[in-house]
C-alpha cells in the first residue's frame, strides 16, 4: 500500500469527521433556513458547529461564515476588506510566498487599478515584520500574511506584524490553513481563513472569520446566509464533520505535534547525510511539525515523484516539471532556494516511525538512479555541522546534560544537538534542562540514526546564545 505523506495538501479524513458526516447526513440534512422541526434541527447542528470553530480561532461565532472552501475563504476575505475600505485606498501588502488564493486576488486588484508591495523573505521562508511594516501607507486598506508556509513549514511572525498593523491601522488578514488545529491561532488577526480538509476535515468547507468592527463589503450578490458574506446554500452535514474533526484534532495536537516533530528532524538530519548534493529548505526551528522540504541538485522532479510512488510514497513537489505552468515554486523562488528535485514531505497523524525509515532507505537509491544516466561522479554527502552528536553512552545523568550543557554552543542558533544516552533519566532530565534554558526539546529517535549501537538519541534545538 501507498504510504501517504502529502498532508499539507489534504490530510486524510479523521475518524471523527467520518462518524460525524454519517450521523450529520441523517439528523442534519435539512434547510437549517426553515422553521419545521427538521430545519430547526438542522439549525441547532449548524449552530453548535460554529461555536466549536469559533472556539477554536478565538472568535465569536457570529464572526464565523463558511465557505466551500479555504481558497474561496481568502479571495472573498480579500475582496471584501478591500472593497471594505476603499475610502481609506486601494493598497494592498501580501508576502512574497502566499498562497495562490492570495496572489491572483492581488493580480486583479492590480488590473482594477488598485496598487500591490510585496514583503520579500529570508532563505529560510521568513517574512521580517519590520520590512512588512515599512511597506503599509497611509492608503493601505489590506495586509495578508499567512501563519506558516505551505510549501516548507516556517511560521510567520504574524504576531509582530499585527502590532505594526494595528498602530498603521491597517486590517490583517491571516491565511492559517496549515495551521489551524496543529498550533495556536496567532493574535492580532483582523480577518481569518482556513480549509477543513487541511485538519482532517471534509473537502468542500472553508472558514472566513471577519472580527466585528472590521469594514467588510461581500463583492457577491447580497445573500441572506452566513451573516450575507457567501452566498448559497451551506452542506451542514459537512460543516459539522468538519467541526467535530477540528475539536479532535486539537485535543490530540500536542501528543501528535511531538511525535511528529521528531519524525521530521529525523528526515532533515538524515536526508543531507544520505544524499548527495540535497539542500533542506524552511526555518530549522519556527515550523510546522509536520513538514519537511529539500531540493536535490541534477534532478528531474517528476521523474523522482514517479519513482518514489513507484517505491510506494505519495509526495509532493514545488519542481517547475511537476506544475502545469512549467515555472517553479514562487515560493523556493522567493526564498532564493534550490528548485530543481524538489521534494515536500508532510506527515499525516499517525504516520508510523517504521515508514519514515523506509523512506530514509529508499531515497538515496531512487535518487542516484534518476542521476545515473548524467554519469555525474558525485563527492559523498558531508556531515553537517548544523548537527552535532555528544556520545554520553554508559554514562549516568547528570553527565550528559552536563555534556549538553558544555558543548550546544558549539552548534548555531537553530542548529540541534543529538545526546546519545542509554540512561533512563536522560529521557526526564534533557527536556528539563531544555525547559529552565530556553532550549527546544525537539523529541528522540534510535541512537543508531546518530551513530550509536544502543540507546537513544535525545534531540535539543539551540534556540538561545
Amino acid at each position: 500500500m501507498t504510504v501517504y505523506f502529502d498532508a499539507a495538501s489534504t490530510a486524510p479524513l479523521h475518524p471523527v469527521a467520518r462518524q460525524a458526516l454519517i450521523a450529520a447526513l441523517d439528523e442534519g440534512w435539512a434547510d437549517p433556513a426553515r422553521l419545521y422541526r427538521s430545519g430547526r434541527q438542522a439549525r441547532m447542528l449548524l449552530d453548535a458547529a460554529r461555536e466549536t470553530v469559533a472556539e477554536a480561532l478565538g472568535a465569536r461565532a457570529d464572526e464565523i461564515a463558511f465557505t466551500a472552501s479555504g481558497t474561496q475563504a481568502v479571495q472573498l476575505g480579500m475582496q471584501g476588506a478591500l472593497t471594505g475600505h476603499r475610502r481609506r485606498g486601494g493598497h494592498l501588502v501580501h508576502s512574497a510566498v502566499e498562497h495562490s488564493s492570495v496572489l491572483h486576488v492581488a493580480e486583479g486588484h492590480e488590473v482594477g487599478g488598485g496598487t500591490v508591495s510585496v514583503a520579500p523573505v529570508d532563505r529560510a521562508g521568513r517574512v521580517d515584520p519590520e520590512a512588512f511594516a515599512a511597506l503599509l501607507r497611509a492608503d493601505t486598506a489590506l495586509a495578508v500574511l499567512q501563519s506558516a508556509n505551505h510549501e516548507v513549514g516556517t511560521v510567520q511572525p504574524v504576531g509582530e506584524v499585527a502590532g505594526h498593523c494595528r498602530e498603521a491601522g491597517v486590517p490583517l488578514l491571516v491565511d492559517a490553513a496549515q495551521s489551524v488545529g496543529r498550533m495556536d491561532v496567532p493574535a492580532g488577526w483582523s480577518l481569518l481563513t482556513a480549509s477543513a480538509h487541511k485538519w482532517g476535515g471534509p473537502p468542500g468547507v472553508g472558514v472566513l472569520a471577519v472580527r466585528k468592527g472590521v469594514r467588510y463589503v461581500s463583492p457577491l450578490p447580497a445573500d441572506e446566509r452566513e451573516g450575507g458574506r457567501v452566498p448559497g446554500y451551506v452542506n451542514v452535514p459537512a460543516i459539522v464533520a468538519a467541526a467535530a474533526s477540528l475539536r479532535a484534532v486539537r485535543a490530540e495536537a500536542e501528543r501528535e505535534n511531538a511525535r511528529l516533530h521528531a519524525l521530521v528532524e529525523r528526515i532533515r538530519a538524515r536526508v543531507p547525510q544520505l544524499v548527495p548534493e540535497v539542500e533542506v529548505v524552511g526555518d530549522p526551528v519556527r515550523r510546522l511539525p509536520h513538514i519537511v522540504t529539500f531540493s536535490c541538485l541534477y534532478v528531474d522532479g517528476e521523474v523522482l515523484l514517479t519513482e518514489l510512488d513507484r517505491a510506494g510514497f505519495a509526495v509532493s513537489s514545488g519542481s517547475s516539471c511537476t506544475s502545469s505552468t512549467l515555472t517553479p515554486s514562487h515560493v523556493l523562488a522567493a526564498m532564493g532556494v534550490l528548485t530543481e528535485g524538489n521534494v515536500r514531505v508532510s506527515l499525516p497523524a499517525g504516520t508510523a516511525e517504521a515508514d519514515v525509515e523506509r523512506f530514509l532507505t529508499v531515497l538515496p537509491e531512487l535518487v542516484a538512479g534518476v542521476r545515473a544516466p548524467l554519469g555525474l561522479d558525485l563527492p559523498a554527502p558531508r556531515v553537517q555541522t548544523r548537527t552535532l552528536v555528544i556520545d554520553a553512552l554508559g554514562k549516568r545523568c547528570p553527565l550528559p546534560v552536563i555534556e549538553l550543557a558544555k558543548r550546544i554552543g558549539e552548534v548555531p542558533e537553530g542548529g540541534t544537538v543529538a545526546v546519545l544516552s542509554d540512561d533512563e533519566a536522560a529521557r526526564l532530565d534533557i527536556p528539563a534542562w531544555c525547559e529552565m534554558r530556553g532550549q527546544e526539546y525537539a523529541g528522540e529517535a534510535p541512537a543508531a540514526d546518530y551513530g550509536g549501537d544502543r540507546g537513544t538519541a535525545y534531540l535539543v534545538v539551540r534556540r538561545t546564545t
